[in-house]
């Protein structure tokens, strides 16, 4: 269900803008209808209470959660059915975070990426999207989303454009702590700066040079680390909203030392910041997770050259929780 049909629907049973704005409200902030200075049986339209009870049974049921694996720093993955019978990833991040999918599988097959095994299946509506925080939000606060987990969001803009505006406006989420996570398309910096919301950008870029990245992302459009650091530098530099460059660290792949000359050369000045992620280990596919110390080196050696780069936590890698996995093994589970 799209945002414009619940809208649609609520001004069917005699809904005003304010009444809207509160049932909204009300559904992706977690709330009872009773909370706040006025509650809804006294505030909302007769034929509008009515059908809440329903209404709000089948937001509910965009989303359900089928299973959470929780994990030691925080973080918990949840493994979420929609109403067609897929099923997407959401992951609770420690201090308020939520990264949510924008799709089911991804078109984008990244080499390392479980999500992209299974192919592009179906784009989640932004209703589904939406549905995702609801849901979270009965487990714990969300401060911050982030547009980051299952699919590549920019192939799914216009649903998750409206996703984010809803967020901004009636989520209680800041802006800048909406995240529109790219693996770089030109289109998406043409349009992102024309939403109501303006997003901050995570690009994931996991490498300096255009053959190695060609290769990782082998259906990314074919835009050099160059040309994407430029683009995603004049959006940030426009939102005042720092570049979160996302990269996925594997162990002699693209963590040597001419990388490290390679992101020095590449982001010195630049208004951003890199986010190192040691690779979550996905069976069955070529990659390691580098050794700690390294990921470690890594971060020390790129502060005293000058570049704002962090190591951040790969969430739920004892769980084997890397992006796509809860969802493969709940497939094979009921295929077997």
């Amino acid at each position: 269900m799209q945002i414009d049909s619940i809208r649609q629907r609520l001004r069917a049973l005699g809904a005003k803008p304010e009444h809207e704005q509160r049932v909204l409200r009300d559904w992706i902030q977690g709330r009872s209808h009773d909370q706040g200075r006025r509650r809804a049986q006294d505030y909302l339209p007769l034929s509008l209470r009515d059908a809440l009870p329903a209404l709000d049974a089948e937001l509910r049921g965009m989303a359900r959660l089928i299973a959470s694996h929780p994990a030691e720093e925080g973080s918990a993955r949840l493994l979420v059915g929609l109403n067609d019978g897929q099923t997407v990833e959401s992951v609770l991040l420690p201090r308020g975070g939520l990264c949510i999918s924008s799709q089911v599988g991804c078109a984008v097959g990244c080499q390392f990426c479980m999500t992209g095994r299974s192919g592009l299946i179906r784009q989640l509506t932004s209703g589904e999207m939406l549905a995702q925080v609801a849901l979270a939000r009965t487990q714990r606060a969300v401060k911050k989303v982030v547009f980051m987990g299952m699919g590549e969001p920019s192939h799914n803009f216009n649903n998750v454009m409206d996703a984010i505006e809803v967020l901004g406006t009636e989520g209680n989420i800041g802006h800048k702590s909406l995240v529109f996570s790219t693996v770089g398309d030109a289109r998406v910096f043409e349009r992102l700066p024309q939403g109501v919301v303006k997003p901050a950008l995570a690009l994931s870029l996991h490498t300096t040079k255009a053959n190695l990245r060609e290769t990782l992302l082998p259906r990314a459009p074919r835009l050099t680390p160059r040309e994407l650091v430029e683009l995603a530098e004049e959006y940030g530099r426009a939102t005042a909203y720092p570049v979160q460059y996302q990269w996925t660290l594997l162990e002699g792949i693209n963590d040597g030392d001419d990388e490290i000359e390679g992101i020095v050369e590449l982001f010195k000045g630049k208004y951003g910041v890199l986010n190192l992620i040691p690779y979550n280990s996905v069976p069955d596919l070529p990659f390691s997770r580098p050794q700690v110390e390294r990921a470690r080196e890594m971060v020390r050696i790129l502060h005293r050259r000058g570049i704002l780069a962090k190591l951040r936590d790969s969430a739920a890698q004892e769980v084997d929780g890397g992006c796509g996995q809860l969802r493969a093994r709940s497939i094979k589970i009921h295929a077997a």
